[in-house]
């Protein structure tokens, strides 16, 4: 005999869908001591440049290299990520990766990778972004009034950075977004932290000793352009990551 039970809702939980925004890692090498080493000279000054994001573990330009997730996982926790998932591998990695704990996530929506090397006409690697502790709260522009001398390190999480005062060589500001100066810039400007291609560097004076988006970079090695050399000037990236920085005179 059937027996229908009358629904009732769980007083204790309750499931939903839910969107979770998460950080790529493309991983393009199995070799694991490779991977750490790249880890340390990118980030090893900077522990706390992530806030334990959940991070997707993009297998797709792997090949069919086989990958022992256990210490990737360890590695990448010890850099305050916290991978969550695995997508683009084959029938083989992906069960490895699910054996390691990690979920199946062909269909995730990753945020905006993180910076690769820039590929403008200065080859040796940019600087990396330096955390300052970020503001909690609504994503508005970090607002800096007072100028940055020498040594001193900005850094607007999530959002635009806004300086009104002059920023002198030897002084970094960064952004994930866009960096206005109004005033002279003489340091260092590194906008798209995150790899975010649309963001903009502008200036009432550009000299800077670097500007960089989305890790697309150029130094003061290379001249800037007389028409924007110590002018009101827009940087921005042409091309995407992978494409050139295109500097336009502010009328």
């Amino acid at each position: 005999m059937t027996v229908a039970l009358a629904g009732r809702a769980p007083a204790t939980f309750e499931i939903k869908s839910a969107n979770l925004p998460l950080v790529a890692l493309l991983l393009k090498s199995a070799d694991l001591g490779a991977l750490a080493a790249e880890l340390a000279t990118r980030f090893g000054d900077l522990p706390d440049f992530f806030d334990n994001d959940p991070l997707v573990i993009d297998l797709s330009p792997l090949g069919e290299a086989q990958l022992d997730f256990a210490p990737l996982i360890s590695l990448l926790r010890g850099y305050k990520v916290m991978p969550v998932a695995a997508r683009g591998g084959n029938e083989q990695q992906m069960r490895a990766a699910l054996e390691a704990g990690l979920a199946p996530a062909q269909d995730a929506a990753p945020t905006p990778p993180l910076p690769r090397k820039g590929r403008e006409q200065n080859r040796s690697p940019a600087p990396p972004p330096v955390r300052t502790e970020p503001v909690e709260g609504l994503a508005t522009a970090l607002i800096i009034d007072k100028p940055l001398r020498s040594g001193q390190q900005i850094y607007a999480r999530g959002r635009d950075l806004v300086v009104l005062s002059m920023v002198n060589a030897g002084a970094e500001v960064i952004a994930d977004g866009s960096i206005h100066v109004y005033a002279p810039l003489r340091g260092k400007a590194i906008a798209g932290a995150r790899g975010n291609t649309e963001a903009r560097i502008i200036s009432l004076c550009l000299e800077p000793e670097l500007i960089s988006i989305a890790g697309v970079y150029r130094t003061s090695e290379i001249p800037l352009p007389a028409n924007v050399l110590a002018r009101p000037t827009q940087v921005r990236l042409v091309g995407g990551a992978e494409g050139k920085l295109v500097m336009d005179p502010l009328q």
